[in-house]
């Protein structure tokens, strides 16, 4: 495959950005080769500046469910690109997208939009502290809920007491607030409230973790979740930035029937434009000013634009009789066959899947927390990684990153998906 334009745009671009990109995960350097750089996408496919023809199974890391360039979509944006594309004032747009995801999402009682999945779910931990006053969150290890400094910690030597820094640039005293324990554990869980759950604001979780690849939770860890906080007077946030829309339409709050008390929202909402939201219960909310005293504010929330294509791609997902159901069959399709494919290779693989969710770990145990995920071979991942791309397959360079399915793949392109997978790579 050639890709000597994207070498040489990579080279160029490394002059002036910290790796040449602006998300870190872009730079594939965790596979050990040069990202090809895209000049367009359509429908399920993507294309780079070499000319290479791609099946994308990144989406964007998760907004395109619908695939690039949905007709709908790019004809909404086109009228309102015309009418222009910011006012800093209100629309009825903002409240028409509301709207929509309260009709989805019945628990988001009243919501706020901001402009990407960090904005929202530091906001949503924001409110939390302001409306229980206490300054403790839990937070699990391997779950991201974006760059904000108190998300940016790992587990310190005392779980229940103080966590550590995981980035330069985090202080320890923002870090001393957070508590990182590992996912799907019950009975840490319980032990930290335990010890401190009269400190504790609230706890944020991914209900379908999506950030050391694809992690289901085991059977009682939400409803633990949602009883132990319910017990000491802590709120429950639910990060569904990725998994909503996706797991089930409602996301994991429908899927397990557990109502948080506020939950994160992103990608899929802005139909590939910035745009996330946060929201829940309206006592809670009631406290972000102008209702209240708790601060957060954003020049381009709300943007026309963003609404725009949030409002045309929610709305499909509405109006579309079965279009979960479908996705999530197309998905189990590709999977089944994946696993079918390593089977006659010989080759140990897990392939977890939740709706149009999918992951690949290269291990012969089913992963259930980070640990797990980084035992999983790596090296077998980055060889499968590049063979795959040399087949015209386009995935995520990193074992620890979930996959995703849009209603735009064919059973043409699963074919050739499964077709092009080698084990032995």
């Amino acid at each position: 495959m050639n890709l000597k334009k994207s070498l040489d745009a990579f080279n160029r671009a490394k002059k002036f950005m910290p790796g040449g990109v602006n998300s870190p995960v872009r730079s594939y350097s965790s596979v050990d080769c040069n990202p090809p750089f895209i000049s367009h996408a359509q429908g399920s496919h993507i294309y780079d500046i070499d000319g290479n023809d791609y099946i994308d199974y990144v989406g964007s890391w998760g907004p395109m469910i619908l695939g690039h360039a949905h007709p709908k979509v790019v004809d909404a944006l086109k009228k309102a690109v015309e009418r222009g594309t910011s006012y800093g004032a209100p629309t009825e747009l903002e409240t028409q997208l509301a709207e929509l995801v309260q009709k989805i999402y019945p628990s988001m009682e009243v919501m706020r939009m901001v402009n990407s999945g960090t904005e929202a779910t530091m906001s949503a931990i924001r409110v939390a502290r302001g409306f229980t006053g206490r300054d403790k969150i839990v937070k699990f290890i391997g779950c991201y809920h974006g760059h904000s400094d108190g998300l940016l910690v790992n587990a310190g030597s005392g779980a229940a007491t103080f966590g550590v820094p995981s980035s330069p640039g985090v202080t320890n005293n923002t870090a001393q607030d957070t508590i990182a324990i590992p996912y799907n554990d019950v009975d840490t869980v319980k032990k930290v409230f335990d010890e401190c759950g009269e400190k504790i604001a609230a706890v944020i979780v991914e209900p379908v973790a999506g950030n050391m690849g694809l992690v289901l939770p085991k059977e009682n860890f939400l409803p633990t979740l949602r009883s132990v906080t319910e017990k000491f007077g802590a709120l429950l946030i639910f990060d569904e930035v990725m998994c909503g829309f996706r797991v089930a339409l409602g996301g994991a709050q429908e899927k397990y029937k557990i109502r948080p008390d506020l939950t994160c929202l992103g990608k899929i909402i802005g139909g590939g434009l910035p745009c996330a939201v946060y929201g829940g219960r309206a006592d809670i909310m009631r406290n972000v000013s102008p209702d209240g005293k708790i601060y957060q504010a954003g020049t381009l929330s709300g943007n026309p634009l963003a609404m725009t294509a949030g409002i045309e791609t929610l709305k499909i997902l509405i109006d579309t009789p079965n279009f979960t159901d479908d996705l999530t069959k197309k998905t189990s399709a590709l999977v089944n066959g994946l696993k079918n494919k390593a089977k006659v290779a010989g080759v140990e693989v897990q392939i977890p899947q939740a709706g149009s969710m999918f992951g690949i770990f290269f291990s012969n145990c089913k992963v259930t927390n980070y640990d797990e995920a980084c035992a999983a071979d790596q090296n077998k991942f980055k060889r499968w990684f590049k063979s795959m791309l040399e087949r015209g397959i386009y995935l995520a360079p990193s074992q620890f990153e979930t996959l995703f399915m849009s209603s735009a793949h064919t059973e043409e392109d699963i074919q050739r998906t499964i077709d092009a997978a080698d084990f032995n790579a």
